[in-house]
């Protein structure tokens, strides 16, 4: 009788299971993989600064997937995946789809139902768009950065689809305070009042978050979207970072797996008195933190600030005595951008987290997805109850363009908010191409300073076809843009967007912009902050009806959605990877000094034992990164000697607690060194640690070559403020075989002279000394 019951309670459970996988109708499925590419002599994308060059990492960064799909008819899916990048790219996305299609077939995966997007980080290495002008400052076209981007999206999408099982999806939103602020505020308020008016203030605050659960109602990813600009980290930074949404990832993702993280010692402090993930999340969560309506947030919540005078910036044209160079948005841990973007990254962590473990709303319904690509030279928009009637024009950028913003100053004498333009570049303008009488007048109040529509040498500057997207889970819409929507903008489109379902889907659906989506055409404002011409307005590529022609494309998506009709496919962006033109050097060959061998220590860690908040510090003898770029893998080790005496690695270089810097002691030296540092985070155990570092070296005329090498061992003790020495400097003399003021002096003469390139000379006084 017993054993009978237990069969039949079995029974009902299997049942109920699944009753739940089909009533939910989904298949989901999520996956994770490495994109960060070369850390080394490539141009970090987003400030367009020349002198901004990759030296080390500060965390990797990551492609992150999920797919959902119908579980009456599994080839009715979508595959959305957040990138930890500057922008998507449309080279990256055809080739993505292309390598895709190789793996599953024609039919499977598609530029419809595959969806590739940019949290916006300006800390990620560049050269993987394939127009003239988004490679000007990083050389041109890199193709390991490229290879990197393609070969993680790939993965990614490959451990999702592997990994498609029953389960579901849901949804909520929720305030999110403090994390961002509205950069442009004078062009905001060019939007009529009425529309001002329909909204609590100048920035949207509200996150938006997908929740995917397998068939147990186990959290296994964690997709939310939020627009704040990934400008945390500034443009003096040489380390590459997911900035403050990578940060929210990697804060997220630890929370679940109940890993220490590193940083501040107060914050985490915090954090870690914070409840544990439930035991209905995954420890091994995807979190993704996507981009919103971006174009017009800021992170730099605590407003723009002259740094000559402390003053406020002059607020309609961002300069301080005339000039944009001074004016510098200030974060929440001004004047430190790495706290800055650790605040905002954790406050948007925290707000996900809620979300995840509050009352959700359960989707159910269809898998839908409608996509066409657009050519954005000559669209004619009717007029309607959310477009005006008008014209798009041949792209083109505007003089306040090139004045960039409070989170990036640009150069010479440029200034946002100029709708006139000076004489010396309007000269220098019409020496490179001079615009044409129509083309000035289609993109009025805007003064051309670069006519890119019509500039094809050695290829096309921008480009001239975009694409949009809408992604359909049941009540949820992800309308994908290819640029930075400003906040009104993003709100027009959802509102018109609404406007055209809700009779056929109903009233208050969940709908979220994926901004810089599929490929980047720049930015896109209304057209009163267009007339405005703030940075955003300078950068809207296609007139002030740019917004306008992507409003009514969009509804005719939604209107065929709903209808069950195809779209057409429109005209296919030109494929320009074969023509691309690349400036960077390659690794010609790494050299150590005499009598060292790759992976040696040149400075060790300082003796003594070390606690919670306090740094450790080692430098080693290295070879350039680009040799290996250690994709899935890391140069930097943290590892603590487990009770058999084995080692055990506890951090590695995609940790925030971690910092992997790589610098030369002058720029054509052969000789180069890695300074691996390690945050002693809240949580860590007492024990026996050591720094390790991983890399390749070149030698001349052959192949790249591994090395690893080791730091001496370390205590950390378990309680903090014991240690007896705390240092977070990039170099820091090895102190064991001398002491006092002397010794003390010739081991920073010593550190002076690896700088110097002397390391030869250098290592003969240490081996006599020794």
């Amino acid at each position: 009788m017993a054993a009978r019951l237990l069969l039949a309670i079995s029974v009902a459970c299997t049942c109920l299971a699944v009753i739940h996988a089909d009533g939910d109708g989904f298949l989901v499925g999520v996956g994770k993989a490495d994109i960060t590419g070369p850390v080394a002599d490539v141009n970090l994308m987003g400030y367009a600064n020349p002198d901004q060059f990759a030296a080390g990492i500060h965390t990797r960064l990551y492609a992150r997937a999920f797919i959902a799909a119908d579980s009456a008819d599994p080839s009715r899916r979508f595959a959305f995946v957040n990138m930890d990048a500057g922008m998507a790219s449309q080279a990256v996305t055809f080739t993505v789809i292309a390598k895709l299609k190789e793996l599953y077939g024609e039919e499977l995966y598609s530029e419809q139902n595959v969806a590739l997007s940019g949290t916006h980080t300006h800390a990620g290495p560049a050269g993987y768009l394939q127009y003239v002008i988004y490679g000007i400052t990083s050389l041109g076209f890199y193709t390991p950065t490229f290879d990197a981007i393609v070969a993680g999206v790939v993965l990614s999408i490959r451990r999702a689809h592997d990994d498609l099982q029953p389960g579901g999806l849901s949804v909520g939103s929720g305030e999110l305070l403090g994390a961002n602020i509205n950069r442009s505020p004078t062009a905001y308020l060019e939007n009529p009042a009425w529309e001002r008016q329909l909204y609590g203030g100048d920035i949207d605050k509200q996150m938006t978050l997908l929740r995917v659960d397998d068939a147990q109602g186990r959290a296994l990813g964690a997709f939310s979207w939020f627009p704040v600009h990934g400008t945390s980290m500034n443009n003096t930074n040489s380390l590459v970072s997911g900035d403050n949404k990578g940060a929210a990832a990697q804060f997220m993702e630890h929370w679940a797996a109940a890993r220490p993280v590193g940083g501040a010692q107060q914050a985490q402090q915090a954090q870690q008195a914070q409840h544990k993930a439930p035991a209905d999340v995954s420890d091994g969560l995807v979190a993704a933190f996507c981009q919103a309506n971006v174009g017009d947030t800021s992170p730099n919540t605590q407003g723009a600030f002259c740094m000559d005078t402390g003053e406020p910036c002059d607020a309609v044209h961002s300069t301080c005595g005339g000039r944009v160079q001074q004016c510098i948005g200030r974060g929440p841990g001004w004047p430190d951008h790495f706290a800055s973007t650790r605040i905002v990254g954790q406050k948007q962590a925290d707000k996900a987290q809620a979300l995840l473990t509050g009352d959700l709303e359960a989707l159910s319904g269809a898998i839908e997805y409608r996509h066409t690509f657009l050519d954005m030279r000559n669209i004619q928009v009717e007029a309607s109850n959310f477009t005006r009637a008008g014209t798009t024009c041949k792209p083109a950028m505007g003089f306040a363009f090139a004045a960039g913003t409070t989170d990036g100053p640009g150069a010479f004498d440029f200034q946002q908010s100029d709708t006139n333009g000076t004489a010396f570049w309007r000269l220098v303008r019409n020496f490179i191409r001079r615009p044409t009488p129509e083309q000035e007048a289609c993109h009025k109040p805007k003064p051309i300073l670069l006519d890119v529509g019509e500039m094809h040498y050695p290829y096309e500057w921008v480009p001239y076809i975009t694409e949009i997207q809408i992604l359909r889970a049941g009540r949820l819409l992800i309308l994908c843009v290819p640029g930075e929507f400003t906040t009104m903008a993003g709100r027009r489109l959802k509102r018109a967007v609404q406007a055209t379902v809700e009779e056929a889907w109903g009233p208050d659906l969940h709908i979220v912009v994926a901004g810089l989506t599929n490929t980047y055409a720049s930015y896109i404002t209304t057209a009163e902050e267009y007339g405005a011409q703030r940075y955003e307005g300078g950068f809207t590529l296609y007139g002030q009806h740019t917004l306008d022609a992507y409003i009514q494309e969009f509804v005719r998506l939604a209107t065929a959605m709903t209808a069950g009709k195809a779209t057409p496919a429109g005209p296919p962006p030109p494929n320009q990877l074969s023509k691309q033109w690349s400036l960077v050097p390659p690794v010609v060959a790494d050299g150590v000094p005499a009598g060292k061998v790759f992976g040696d220590v040149a400075e060790d860690v300082l003796p003594g034992s070390f606690a919670v908040g306090d740094t450790v510090v080692a430098v080693f003898h290295a070879g350039c990164p680009r040799n290996n770029i250690r994709a899935e893998g890391t140069f930097l080790a943290v590892e603590r000697r487990a009770e058999n005496g084995s080692w055990l690695q506890v951090h590695s270089d995609a940790d925030w607690s971690t910092r992997f810097a790589w610098w030369r002691p002058h720029k054509l030296s052969e000789l180069s060194y890695a300074t691996m540092s390690w945050e002693v985070p809240p949580g860590t155990p007492p024990g026996t640690y050591r720094l390790r570092c991983f890399g390749d070296y070149k030698p001349w005329f052959s192949s790249p070559k591994p090395y690893e090498g080791s730091s001496r061992e370390f205590e950390v003790e378990a309680a903090p403020g014991s240690s007896t020495s705390s240092t977070s400097g990039a170099n820091n003399a090895d102190s064991s075989s001398s002491g006092g003021l002397w010794g003390e002096l010739k081991d920073r003469l010593l550190s002076l002279g690896h700088r110097a390139g002397l390391g030869w000379l250098c290592a003969f006084f240490e081996d006599s000394a020794a």
